[in-house]
């Protein structure tokens, strides 16, 4: 694969603002072909805008983003599909080509090509011949300059073997020749995560920006990915919050600040930066509480010193020096000095070097409210046979007892979030039922984050439906989420995926369950909820479906028994040993 070599693009102090609200304050970093960069923060505080920036995508309001050379190129790919990218009517195989740059990269080397061919056509006519014709010869060169930009660009993205990378690509990742000319818009989920994964692998940019590009990947997936970084020649910059990934793939980390909105960068790794991240938070706190306990003694000092002033006037007026200059001299010296010492102590606070205190981001603080104990049986599959479409599942046969802590697992596309549809009640079998059990209530977090959909009804109104709140109690429910007062007073159906997810664990937490279904949490959410949200979950003492590529996450939840939906017959559960064992990966 040809590269350009070394390069620099350059983010020069990059501000954004949305609707008079900052989002990245002058903010400055470098990347080269060399960088494994990535870039963490709350949810909402720009890692995306950052991204669409530096890929030339979205303009800032001031700074600049500059490439040396110019000619290096800047992609920027999501796990979720950017169906925008591609014309109408696409075909998925159009939809890659777009996504990859080669589209646009074979039209600015076809209108390059006219260009040359016609080049003659376009000299000017009349004047003097010798000026035409100067006139003319730049004219050439600049076209012909033109035409070999466009040609260096069409060979290093790829173009020219795009079509048999594609094919070998997609018959690696078990996409058929009938997926790729389809459109974008009927593919089922498996399809598009297979889709996006397969934009990632054909990618030949410079500079390569990923955006959470392990969203919903199944560990085969995983695994193609990151040897895909660990092999690709060029840049890397990923905003991701798989934390096993970022482990094993990026060597530097851009922190975007949630109250100031600059970045600061961290080199050394993951967990070199989290190692630093905890040394300089510990620094600074120690530092405020440094200044606390100096501006406090300096205050103290001056008050016991203003007192003594106070003392020693009253005592001058109660005891007179009565003619005698020396003693009279004497006290009103000791009140003098009095006076000055309290003085220099306030100076000393005055000129006390101020140290705020570190700010603390808005922090996930979730428990899961659990409903009454169900029976001992929560759900029984008996015969079960499911099908969507073409795709069919079972006979499954299966039973799940009262505070089982259960994994359902499978390459993406085996049918897990089926299997969860069924339990639900939301997909009805072909063949056998399914039993649910008495006094169960049933909390579910499925990956379309359903359930706050209704493009009219409020957040709030919301959460006061599913859970009988009052709308003051259901507003700081909702705050508690990180969701303010503008959040949940918009319709539903405008929340962000990270916005839904948070929305939906708030209703959970009023609402009270005693059956856990959660179908990929940790897509959408920051570092610092992911880690809350997994403290909540060891402490629930219901049962728990949990669907999840979150490999630290899986492990860190305390899974006791996994569900294998690609061996659905008989008996599927697999025994992994006690509580607290490592699952199966």
């Amino acid at each position: 694969m040809s590269r350009i070599g070394p390069y620099v693009v350059a983010v020069d102090q990059v501000s954004v603002d949305r609707a008079g609200r900052p989002v990245l304050v002058e903010v400055t970093v470098e990347f080269t072909e060399r960088s494994r960069t990535a870039i963490v923060g709350p949810n909402g505080v720009g890692k995306s805008t950052l991204l669409s920036v530096v890929a030339g995508r979205l303009q800032p309001d001031s700074g600049r983003v500059t490439a040396a050379p110019p000619t290096a190129t800047v992609g920027l790919l999501s796990q979720e599909l950017d169906r925008s990218a591609a014309p109408k009517a696409p075909s998925v195989r159009q939809l890659l080509a777009a996504m990859t740059g080669v589209t646009d990269a074979q039209l600015a080397l076809e209108r390059a090509s006219a260009a040359l061919a016609n080049g003659g056509d376009d000299s000017v006519d009349g004047g003097d011949d010798s000026v035409e014709g100067r006139d003319e010869s730049r004219h050439e060169a600049a076209i012909a300059t033109a035409y070999d930009a466009a040609l260096d660009r069409f060979l290093r993205l790829g173009a020219p073997d795009f079509d048999s990378r594609l094919d070998e690509v997609a018959h690696d990742l078990g996409l058929r020749s009938s997926v790729l000319d389809r459109h974008p818009g009927v593919l089922s989920g498996g399809e598009a995560e297979r889709v996006g994964l397969a934009a990632v692998l054909l990618s030949r940019f410079d500079l390569t920006l990923l955006d959470e590009p392990t969203n919903n990947l199944d560990l085969d997936g995983l695994d193609r990915l990151e040897r895909w970084v660990a092999d690709h020649l060029g840049g890397l910059v990923i905003v991701s919050h798989d934390r096993a990934f970022l482990e094993r793939t990026v060597k530097s980390v851009i922190e975007l600040d949630g109250h100031h909105r600059t970045a600061s960068v961290y080199n050394g790794g993951w967990a070199a930066y989290l190692d630093e991240r905890a040394r300089a938070r510990a620094i600074a706190e120690r530092r405020h509480a440094d200044y606390i306990a100096e501006r406090d003694r300096l205050a103290s000092r001056a008050q016991t010193q203003r007192e003594w002033v106070d003392r020693g006037t009253r005592r001058a007026r109660k005891f007179p020096a009565d003619g005698d200059k020396f003693r009279r001299r004497f006290q009103i010296e000791q009140v003098e000095r009095l006076a000055a010492r309290s003085k220099a102590s306030l100076r000393a606070m005055s000129n006390l070097e101020t140290v705020d205190k570190p700010w603390q981001p808005w922090e996930l603080q979730l428990t899961f409210e659990q409903a009454q104990r169900s029976g001992a049986v929560v759900a029984a599959f008996d015969g079960v046979v499911l099908q969507r479409g073409s795709f069919t599942l079972g006979p499954i046969d299966a039973e799940i007892g009262w505070a089982e802590r259960v994994a359902i697992v499978g390459p993406n596309g085996s049918g897990k979030s089926t299997f969860l549809d069924a339990m639900l009640g939301r997909l009805r079998p072909v063949a056998g039922r399914v039993i649910i059990g008495s006094a169960v209530v049933v909390g579910a977090l499925d990956q379309r984050r359903s359930g706050l959909d209704d493009a009219d009804t409020s957040v709030v109104q919301v959460i006061q439906d599913a859970t009988g709140l009052a709308k003051d109690e259901a507003r700081s429910l909702l705050a508690k989420f990180g969701l303010d007062a503008e959040a949940v007073s918009r319709p539903a159906s405008s929340l962000s995926p990270g916005e839904r997810t948070r929305a939906q664990l708030a209703r959970f937490q009023a609402a009270g369950v005693n059956l856990l279904v959660l179908d990929e949490p940790t897509n959408h959410l920051d570092l610092e909820a992911i880690e809350q949200l997994e403290l909540a979950v060891r402490r629930y003492d219901g049962t728990l479906l949990l669907v999840t590529h979150d490999r630290q996450f899986l492990t860190n939840v305390e899974i006791t028994r996994t569900i294998d939906v690609t061996s659905v017959s008989g008996d599927i559960g697999t025994e992994i040993g006690e509580a607290g064992a490592d699952p199966p990966t």
